[in-house]
Parts: C-alpha cells; structure tokens; sequence
C-alpha cells in the first residue's frame, strides 16, 4: 500500500532565469543608492566643514563601495 508520500527528488532544482535577473539586478540598484547616499552624505559634511577637497565625500563613497563589494562578494558565493 501507498502511504501517499513521495521519495525525495535527486533532480536538482532549476532557478528561473527570471528570478536571478531581479536579484542581481536589485543588488545593482541597492550598490547604486548606497554609494550615492553615502557621497552625498560626505559631500554635506564636506560642506559643513568648508573643506576645499571633498575628503569627506571620497571616504564615505570609498568605504560604502567596499562594503557592497562585500555584499555582492557574499551573495554570489551563497
């Protein structure tokens, strides 16, 4: 008699193609905004300061695009 289950499948599973362009693209986007929040952020502090070269500005944009790197790093070895 049947118990009504089934053996699990050693088929692996398929990833819609559609599913992993809105993920990389959401991390493009997320990259982007980050960046631009964080220069932005800088370059207002910059202004604060009233420091002729945009110290602040490269720092932050330098550190976020580190920190997505990593984040992009994370995501495709997952």
């Amino acid at each position: 008699m049947e118990s009504g289950h089934r053996a699990p499948s050693t088929e692996p599973k398929k990833q819609n193609p559609f599913n992993s362009y809105l993920r990389y693209s959401g991390l493009a986007l997320q990259l982007l905004v980050t960046i631009g929040v964080f220069g932005w952020l800088g370059y207002k502090l910059d202004s604060y300061l009233a420091l002729t070269f945009p110290a602040f500005m490269l720092l932050f944009g330098l550190l976020a695009l580190a920190g997505m790197l990593y984040q992009v790093y994370r995501s495709l070895n997952s």
